[in-house]
């Protein structure tokens, strides 16, 4: 994988085929299953939880898809399982996909649309004598269920249709308690494929579900649900994760043994691993319940909303989808990956601007007082079209503490007594020393500018190796400025028997108050996306206002892919 990353990058191409695309060309070319007709996919979420990047490659490949073929793709809601399910998540994915750039117009569904038509399909089955109910509870089904040399077994296997029929609709009605009893499709229970030995395909499961409310009691398993939503929207290519590959015969066998109006095709590929994060739901649901982070959108999750509010594009991440490919094999690819992809895309549309995050005052000494200078400088060296910007300069301004040293160590080029160094834009100045508190913390940086260096030049040919950013201290924005880093210390928190939780990072969010940001800076709204010079690139936080400008760094200017 990080090979294949690598001859992308370097040949700076992107994907424009895989074996999913092989698949759909040779069924809908002639004397294909499709041919004829339009290439048709969904994007099936359960709504318990927001998207997360992981999500974002299944997005990417099923509308993706569509768009390739000129086709249309579904979006539906899974909500077949209402123990975990909200609006909330509904209204979040829809932002999440339309953020992305794919659309779905009129094509929204949810699998409960389909409950009545479902529960005609299971009625289907059992007078066919494909299914039947079965009364064993959930630790005798395990103890029955075999392994590779041992059929399972059921007692109610060969109860006969017409019993079936009324204990299922008893079921329906509510007549029996939840875990009490089970439809289950009379398959194989000698299968090698453990999901054909008799899989359930409904249980009774009293929880009030968030769109049909209490009519329902019954709920139809994924396994049996999943094919007939696809075949009854009329979709040709199911395209899911690996893990549904031995789930395919029972796909099929559902398909095959009811009337339904068309016979999709389930394709599987291999979902996303990314290193330093978790992508379990479960799991990061536990993250935002027990206070980890400051909610789903929280900057250090990988959910969509996450990256989004730290400042991710959309085309970063389709890049980034489109770039690590579509295989049939599980791996894992490098969280440096996804910050390149970002860098790429800000390297090329943000913002530059001057923000010192540790600020310590420079007085110009010879710098007249009450005297102010306006500099012309570019938004962005990349994108002339961003134009430019006006910034000011006066006797006092704001640098990074670290950008001084009383007694510097060996090869550094920035301020230290005797040292020249130039201002970004503005002037080259010499440091003639510092004043330090009663602590000797140094407060304040004295220097002398040489007034013929205006706009950075020597026209003396002079050589001055330091450049540093600064903030005029009379005409500025305070700034609060989040530092996020990995949420956890190790590359794969979910190794061998590791509690995820124990490897949280207590630097993950490092919050600088007190920041010095040029004014101009107040001239941006939200989602706006910047370069801080020689810090990296920021982003306006949500709740950011005029008054309190808060800025979360996205990814530092340091590239750690290795192409």
């Amino acid at each position: 994988m990080a090979e294949d990353i690598k001859n992308i990058t370097e040949n700076n191409e992107e994907i424009s085929s895989n074996f999913i695309h092989t698949f759909v060309t040779q069924d809908i070319s002639e004397g294909g299953q499709y041919y004829g007709k339009t290439v048709h996919t969904r994007f099936p979420p359960e709504p318990n939880g927001y998207l997360h990047i992981g999500h974002a490659k299944a997005v990417c490949i099923s509308f993706g898809t569509a768009q390739k073929f000129n086709g249309i793709c579904n979006l539906r809601m899974d909500d077949t399982n209402p123990t975990k399910e909200d609006v909330e998540y509904v209204d979040a994915i829809k932002e999440d996909i339309k953020w992305l750039g794919f659309t779905w117009d009129d094509r929204f569904y949810f699998a409960s649309e389909y409950f009545d038509k479902m529960y005609e399909c299971a009625v289907e089955l059992i007078k066919k004598g494909l299914a039947y109910v079965c009364e064993l509870n959930a630790d005798q089904m395990r103890e029955y269920r075999g392994d590779l040399k041992t059929p399972a077994k059921s007692p109610y296997r060969d109860r006969p249709i017409e019993e079936s029929l009324e204990l299922f609709e008893k079921m329906k009605n509510g007549e029996f308690e939840d875990g009490s009893m089970t439809l289950r499709a009379k398959i194989d229970l000698a299968s090698g494929n453990f999901n054909m030995r008799d899989p359930v395909i409904y249980r009774i499961n009293r929880i009030t579900h968030h769109r049909t409310g209490d009519k329902w009691c019954i709920y139809p398993m994924y396994d049996f649900a999943h094919p007939i939503e696809d075949a009854l929207e009329g979709i040709t290519h199911s395209l899911c994760s690996l893990e549904f590959e031995d789930h395919r015969p029972l796909y099929d066998w559902v398909i095959d043994n009811l009337s339904l109006p068309s016979k999709p095709r389930q394709i599987e590929f291999a979902r996303l691993g990314i290193n330093n994060t978790v992508m379990s739901k479960r799991k990061l649901r536990a993250l935002v319940e027990n206070g980890y982070v400051k909610g789903w959108d929280d900057p250090r999750m990988p959910t969509l909303c996450g990256l989004r509010r730290r400042g991710y594009t959309p085309k970063s991440i389709r890049n980034f989808c489109d770039r690590i490919g579509v295989s049939k094999v599980n791996s894992t690819v490098e969280y440096s990956f996804l910050e390149h992809c970002l860098r790429e895309d800000l390297n090329e549309s943000a913002k530059r601007v001057m923000v010192v995050l540790d600020p310590i005052k420079l007085v110009i000494t010879n710098y007249e007082e009450g005297k102010s200078e306006e500099f012309e400088v570019e938004n962005n060296p990349n994108n002339e079209a961003d134009g430019k910007r006006i910034i000011t300069f006066s006797k006092e301004c704001y640098i990074e503490r670290s950008d001084f040293m009383e007694e510097p160590i060996k090869k550094y080029q920035r301020l230290y007594p005797g040292n020249e160094v130039r201002l970004k834009s503005a002037y080259i100045v010499k440091c003639t020393g510092c004043e330090k508190d009663e602590n000797g913390n140094v407060t304040t940086v004295y220097a002398e500018y040489d007034p013929l260096t205006r706009g950075g030049n020597t026209p003396d040919g002079r050589k001055v190796r330091g450049t540093i950013h600064w903030v005029d201290a009379n005409n500025y924005k305070e700034a609060t400025v989040n530092l996020y880093d990995n949420l956890f210390t190790v590359s794969d928190p979910e190794a061998g028997d590791r509690d995820f939780l124990d490897f949280i990072n207590p630097e993950s969010l490092v919050v600088k108050n007190g920041c010095k940001a040029e004014k101009s800076i107040e001239n941006y709204d939200v989602p706006a996306n910047f370069q801080f010079m020689r810090h990296g690139y920021f982003c306006l936080d949500k709740d950011s206002t005029k008054e309190n400008i808060v800025f979360n760094r996205s990814v530092s200017l340091k590239d750690g892919f290795k192409k």
